[in-house]
This record gives C-alpha cells, sequence and structure tokens, in this order.
C-alpha cells in the first residue's frame, strides 16, 4: 500500500474512515485527503492513543478496506 493509493481513494473512503473514526470532524476528514501521516496525526490527536497504536489501527483499516 503506498500513500498515492490512499489518496485516489480517498473521496470513496473517507465515509469508512469517519465511521471507524467517529471523533474525526468532516473538516478534519477534508484536511487530511488521503495523506496517511495526516489520517495517523488526527486519529491521534483526537483519541489521545499512541502513535504506534494509531499507525497499526491505520493499517488494519487500510487492509480491510484495501487502499
Amino acid at each position: 500500500m503506498n500513500n498515492d493509493t490512499l489518496k485516489g481513494d480517498w473521496k470513496q473512503v473517507k465515509g469508512s474512515a469517519k465511521q471507524q473514526w467517529a471523533e474525526l470532524t468532516d473538516d478534519d476528514l477534508t484536511h487530511i485527503e488521503g495523506s496517511w501521516d495526516k489520517l495517523v496525526g488526527k486519529v491521534q490527536e483526537r483519541y489521545g492513543h499512541a502513535k504506534d497504536v494509531v499507525e497499526r489501527e491505520v493499517n488494519e483499516w487500510r487492509a480491510k478496506h484495501d487502499v
């Protein structure tokens, strides 16, 4: 998986990201623009989890949605 794939599919999967991480706002999702790093950062910011935990969670989410 590369970041270009996530960016290309972002419009299609951002609803799923909103379901996965309900504390992300629509503005957060717009700002993320499909960037893996930005998604990890925003999830970490909103939920207060350690970076390695969030990275694993985001990678699992990406694998589940094939992005």
